[in-house]
């Protein structure tokens, strides 16, 4: 099993500044490499050039630039090139699925907050001995940073990566061999129904409360971004002491929210492996689900167009992107691997249409919250009976509806 940790890096002050100074010139890396890609296809006949090409170049441009790009690891600058390599890859995906392109663009100093080791002990070292109560980790060019770990590493360190957010750094460690640990069996399996006014609903009628994150911290995100905008548009080198506390305060409340959204997800996804063996969900296409209307042109009046419920519909959409169904599921199916359960995924469709008791599809089924069958009259919460339905999909066995 794979697992990847997180831990919070303790840097000095000149290691910072050398870990600075590591992503700045690992994006001008990345630049300099989309450039000469972009010059190739324009000036050479569309001729494309791939990344075998462009990391046999590397040698030369760290004897040509040893102070900025000769002090790093090989293996990191082969590893921003791979990223470079995947983008371009993505992109033409997208060109032939007949989807929207989106050109590889160049990254900012800002926008550029990752370095990736391909292997632990090529440029990097996860440094964790027993005699040392201290926890280091060796990076080249910047030496051993300290580790806050708060949780033990299991498995086999495979590959080390590096991250800035905001002011703060960390290093991520992805472990594979990682054991299960499996939880007792309980006997007992369900069904979930994700939803917005519920976060999810079991399929015995439980509920857990959606604590809308983003919703709480709208205000005090709309102040500060407000306040940013009364500054005029700078350079990072350029700005002041206040521009600077505005966006990092911006920052500060985005991380906030992801951070209890992700604490949420945790809670509730663990909650769920240890109550039951087997845990049946919806299959959903989230990207779908949150797509902006198509616009209704008016085929009288050209130029005109009618109402589609775009606005009712960015509300909902905003308020399922609050909910973060994706993350959660995408935790939920981790912590089951690990705790040996089973996940499975059902096709939603008319799971909230059809009566659990006679088995009839209608759309008149379902009143917001309230359920009521029009064929045998069932009474029941409409969640409930998704969810419900989802556990018969998936072939788990429920007691009998009441």
């Amino acid at each position: 099993m794979i697992r990847a940790y997180k831990f919070l890096l303790r840097p000095t002050v000149r290691q910072r500044q050398a870990l600075g100074e590591m992503l700045r010139d690992h994006c001008s890396l990345y630049n300099g490499a989309l450039q000469e890609r972009r010059d190739a296809y324009r000036h050479a006949s569309k001729k494309s050039i791939k990344y075998g090409q462009q990391s046999a170049q590397l040698k030369d441009i760290r004897a040509f630039d040893p102070e900025r790009q000769g002090r790093w690891s090989f293996s990191s600058q082969q590893a921003t090139l791979r990223r470079l390599d995947k983008a371009f890859q993505a992109f033409f995906r997208r060109i032939k699925a007949g989807d929207k392109p989106g050109y590889p663009r160049f990254r900012g100093a800002m926008w550029f907050d990752t370095v990736d080791f391909p292997k632990d002990g090529d440029g990097c070292r996860w440094d964790c001995t027993p005699r040392d109560p201290v926890t280091r980790v060796r990076l080249q060019g910047v030496g051993h940073v300290r580790v806050h770990q708060h949780r033990p590493v299991k498995g086999r360190v495979k590959t080390v990566s590096v991250k800035r957010e905001g002011r703060r750094w960390y290093v991520v460690l992805v472990c594979d061999n990682v054991p299960a640990e499996p939880m007792p069996a309980t006997g007992a399996v369900t069904g979930i129904d994700m939803g917005v006014t519920h976060f999810l609903t079991t399929s015995e009628g439980a509920h857990v409360e959606n604590p809308r994150h983003g919703k709480r911290n709208a205000d005090a995100l709309a102040d500060a971004q407000r306040t940013l905008k009364e500054f005029p548009r700078r350079k990072r080198e350029n700005r002041t002491a206040k521009h600077q506390r505005a966006v990092e305060k911006v920052a500060a409340l985005h991380r906030k929210v992801r951070r209890q959204r992700l604490d949420h997800a945790h809670k509730a996804a663990l909650a769920l492996v240890r109550d039951y063996d087997g845990i049946a969900h919806e299959r959903l296409n989230i990207a779908n689900m949150v797509r902006a209307p198509k616009p209704k042109p008016d085929l009288e009046v050209p130029g005109v167009f009618l109402p589609n419920g775009a606005a009712s519909k960015a509300g909902l959409n905003r308020s399922i992107l609050d909910a973060g169904w994706g993350v959660f599921l995408g935790i939920l199916a981790q912590k089951a691997e690990s705790a040996a359960r089973v996940l499975i995924p059902v096709d939603p469709r008319n799971t909230s249409r059809t009566c659990p008791k006679c088995g009839h599809v209608d759309g008149e089924n379902r009143d917001g919250e309230k359920f009521q069958c029009i064929s045998c009259k069932h009474l029941d919460h409409a969640d409930r009976v998704g969810a419900w339905n989802v556990a018969l999909g998936a072939g788990l066995v429920l007691p009998h509806v009441a």
